[in-house]
């Protein structure tokens, strides 16, 4: 097998020198010419199905070549036998939940937190008519019922890096199909379908992408399971835009130098703020007392270009004086960027389940990008240091309660 490197660069092109192009096209089409009714009939009806290919594309709602190509470049990183792109990575965990609890009869769903604010809220709010049990990761088997269908997990964990046992959690589900979101990790760091999960889930909008300017979720999977979330996207509506999976395509030939390069810059900035007398807790898993699992080196490659801290001072004013990083949501973009988790990503989650899962209210998150990290480590410190050690009384408390977790 191609290393990982040169399967990013390859993967999804096979079919480029027989098109007798070099650049992937971009198929911007939304129906297909179908001359002979009676066999655009047959592949319609075999892409209802949830077939990956038919003869015909017939409409782009049923199938597009542009996001095959990504789709196929995506499951070989990650392993699996196929995966399939959605509109959003919040339609991808739609897809799955919907396929794997609501389709199958067992509307009940474990889940570990800390999630992504918006997969925690879905989970939480009964919109897809599933009741979720949220529980610690070494306790997903007293969860489990006669009715749970999916469970799912996050490692490592948006926003606070917490780090989960894959192998271990999905030996305690035992039947029952696990997702594991991977968004954070990205295939450069960890396969988590080599540890046994059922389905590997990404926000594509972060990393695959990579440059802030693609919305798009993916799940690589088995091909049973792949079938069965194209008929949901079929059904739904929950496409990806063909320029979206040309844009992650692309996205793909870098992602190793990207994730490499903020990775280093990430482990130096953890490294600088665990001894800023402004900051209180550093969540990094390259960091010491991270990863009590010892799983760092084995199921993840690397510790990531995600970072988190807690601040002595309001969140919101040390943002205010930053200049360099951009204050947004998302992640995984070629600059910098920092949020407050409860404020922002994870406002829907109840204060008191953030709490009780790591994420205090003082909690920053930071997405290191491609800059210059002593310029990225100007910016931080500037922001921090303008507040004297000891001025704030904000987060002694949930500074340290977030240490006790670590």
């Amino acid at each position: 097998m191609a290393g990982f490197h040169t399967m990013a660069v390859h993967g999804g092109r096979d079919d480029l020198a027989a098109l007798g192009v070099h650049a992937a096209p971009l198929d911007l089409s939304t129906t297909y010419p179908v001359p002979d009714q009676v066999a655009g009939g047959e592949a319609l009806q075999a892409l209802a199905d949830g077939v990956a290919e038919a003869s015909s594309p017939v409409y782009a709602r049923l199938h597009n070549p542009t996001v095959a190509r990504f789709e196929k470049a995506l499951a070989l990183l990650e392993g699996t036998e196929q995966s399939v792109a959605f509109g959003s990575g919040m339609a991808a965990v739609t897809a799955v939940v919907q396929a794997a609890a609501v389709m199958s009869g067992k509307p009940h769903v474990v889940a570990v937190r800390p999630l992504y604010g918006g997969t925690d809220h879905l989970l939480s709010s009964g919109l897809l008519g599933v009741r979720t049990t949220y529980a610690a990761a070494d306790r997903v088997a007293d969860a489990i019922t006669p009715e749970t269908g999916l469970v799912v997990l996050e490692t490592p964990a948006n926003p606070n890096l917490d780090l989960v046992d894959i192998s271990a959690v999905v030996a305690q589900a035992g039947a029952v199909p696990v997702m594991v979101d991977n968004t954070f990790a990205t295939p450069v760091l960890q396969n988590p379908a080599s540890h046994g999960a059922t389905y590997v889930l990404h926000s594509g909008t972060k990393y695959l992408g990579g440059h802030g300017d693609v919305l798009g979720g993916v799940v690589a999977c088995s091909a049973d399971r792949a079938a069965a979330l194209r008929q949901v996207r079929i059904v739904t509506g929950a496409v990806l835009h063909p320029l979206g999976g040309y844009l992650m395509h692309r996205g793909l030939a870098t992602l190793p130098l990207r994730v490499e390069a903020a990775q280093r810059s990430a482990v130096e900035l953890a490294r600088r703020l665990a001894e800023h007398p402004a900051v209180g807790v550093v969540r990094h898993p390259s960091l010491p007392g991270a990863d009590p699992a010892g799983l760092l080196g084995g199921q993840l490659r690397g510790p990531g270009a995600v970072l988190a801290f807690t601040t002595r001072e309001a969140p919101a004013d040390v943002v205010r004086g930053l200049s360099l990083i951009t204050p947004a949501v998302s992640l995984g973009s070629v600059d910098t960027l920092i949020e407050h988790p409860a404020a922002l990503t994870h406002r829907l989650v109840p204060s008191a389940d953030r709490s009780a899962c790591g994420v205090p209210e003082n909690l920053l998150r930071v997405s290191v990008g491609l800059e210059d990290v002593e310029d990225i480590w100007d910016d931080l410190d500037r922001a921090l240091s303008a507040f004297a050690p000891g001025d704030g009384e904000y987060l002694d408390a949930g500074a340290r309660s977030a240490s006790s977790r670590w």
